[in-house]
C-alpha cells in the first residue's frame, strides 16, 4: 500500500507548487519521432524502406524535467548547453512557446544533443544519435557557472539532470552545490555513472538500483539494508530515491529507515520520460515544503500518470489528483 497522504495535504502542495522556482542544470536534448510504413525492402540493401508519415518533435533529457515543472506551474530556469544549430534554435523556440525560458541556455561549440527515432507501427526500427559527449571546455564550465550564479537567487529548489553529456563536471557540480546550499535549497539528482559520487549534500539522489549498485560494485539489499550506511558515507546525500520498475521505488534516509512505495500505474503504454516526472515533482514537491517521503509519494502518482502517454510527457496537477482518488478507490474497493 502507498504510504497515506491526506487529500487536503496534497492539494495544499500541488497549490503551493505554482509559488516555486526550479533550476535544472544538467544535459538538455531534442527528440525527434519519424513515423511511418513498411511496404518494402531497400534494394540498395537488405533494410526495411519506411515511408515517413509524420514527423514529431519533443524536449527530452533536462528539457523534459522542465516542460514537468511548468505544467505543475512553476517557474524554471533550465541551465544546459546547445549548438549553434537549427536543433538548438527549435529548443530554444520550444521552452519559451511552453511558458518557460530559454534565457539560461548557453550556446557552445558543438552540436545540441538530438535523438531522432523511427519508428513504423509503434516500433521503432533505429535510433540516430547526434551528439557531443565529451566534458566542457574550461571556458564553457565558466560560462554555465556563471548562468547558474545568475538563476540560482530566484530559485527555491535545485536539481541536477545528468545524461553523461558532458555539462554535469565536478566544477559544475561543486560549484552548484555550494551556491544552493548557502541558500539551504533542496537539491535533487538524477546521476548517472562518471560523476556518481560527486554530489555530497544532496538532498534526494535519485538512481535506479542498476545504476547504484553498478556505482558501488556490490547489490544492495533494502530487506537487510546493514551495508546502508557505508553506502551513505560514500554519497554523502540526505536521502536516496531508487526506482525500482514495476516495483515502485523505495526511499531510503541516511538513519537506515527504508519506504516502499509502490507503483500506482493502471496501464503501462511507455516508460520513456517517467524518470524526468519524477525529478520534476521531486524537486517542486519539497520546494512547496513536503517531506522527502510526501515528495517521493507524489511523484510516484505522476509517473503512474506518465507511463500512460506516449513518450517524454508532462503530467498536470490536476492529473495527479485524479490518478489519487482512482487509487484510493481501489484500496477501499470502490469501483
Amino acid at each position: 500500500m502507498t504510504p497515506f497522504i491526506q487529500r487536503a495535504r496534497l492539494e495544499a502542495l500541488l497549490a503551493a507548487a505554482r509559488e516555486q522556482h526550479v533550476v535544472i542544470v544538467g544535459d538538455a536534448m531534442l527528440d525527434v519521432y519519424l513515423r511511418g510504413d513498411v511496404d518494402r525492402i531497400s534494394p540498395e540493401a537488405p533494410v526495411p524502406v519506411v515511408r515517413v508519415r509524420d514527423r514529431k518533435l519533443a524536449l527530452g533529457g533536462a528539457a523534459n524535467v522542465a516542460q514537468n515543472v511548468a505544467a505543475m506551474g512553476a517557474g524554471c530556469d533550465l541551465v544546459a548547453v546547445v549548438g549553434d544549430d537549427v536543433a538548438g534554435a527549435t529548443l530554444r523556440d520550444r521552452l519559451d512557446t511552453g511558458g518557460m525560458q530559454s534565457r539560461s541556455l548557453v550556446t557552445v561549440d558543438r552540436p545540441t544533443t538530438t535523438k531522432t527515432r523511427v519508428m513504423a507501427r509503434s516500433q521503432q526500427l533505429v535510433r540516430f544519435d547526434e551528439e557531443d559527449d565529451a566534458d566542457l571546455s574550461a571556458s564553457d564550465i565558466e560560462r554555465v557557472l556563471h548562468t547558474i550564479t545568475q538563476a540560482l537567487p530566484h530559485a527555491t529548489a535545485l536539481v541536477f539532470e545528468d545524461y553523461n553529456k558532458g555539462v554535469l563536471v565536478p566544477a559544475v557540480i561543486e560549484g552548484a552545490i555550494a551556491l544552493a546550499g548557502g541558500r539551504k535549497l533542496p537539491i535533487v539528482v538524477d546521476p548517472k555513472f562518471r560523476n556518481f559520487f560527486a554530489y555530497r549534500g544532496a538532498t534526494v539522489f535519485k538512481p535506479n538500483r542498476r545504476e547504484l549498485e553498478s556505482a558501488l560494485g556490490a547489490a544492495v539489499d533494502l530487506d537487510h539494508p546493514a551495508a546502508l550506511p557505508e553506502t551513505f558515507a560514500r554519497l554523502g546525500v540526505d536521502n536516496l530515491l531508487l526506482t525500482l520498475g514495476e516495483r515502485g521505488m523505495a526511499l531510503v534516509s541516511s538513519d537506515g529507515v527504508v519506504h516502499r512505495v509502490p507503483t500506482t500505474a493502471r496501464e503501462v503504454y511507455d516508460v520513456v520520460g517517467a524518470g524526468d516526472t519524477v525529478t520534476a515533482y521531486l524537486a517542486t514537491m519539497l520546494a512547496a515544503g513536503a517531506t522527502p517521503l510526501e515528495a517521493a509519494v507524489i511523484a510516484n502518482y505522476a509517473a503512474g500518470v506518465e507511463v500512460g502517454k506516449l513518450g517524454a510527457a508532462t503530467v498536470s496537477p490536476a492529473e495527479v489528483l485524479e490518478a489519487f482518488d482512482a487509487h484510493l478507490s481501489e484500496l477501499r474497493g470502490e469501483h
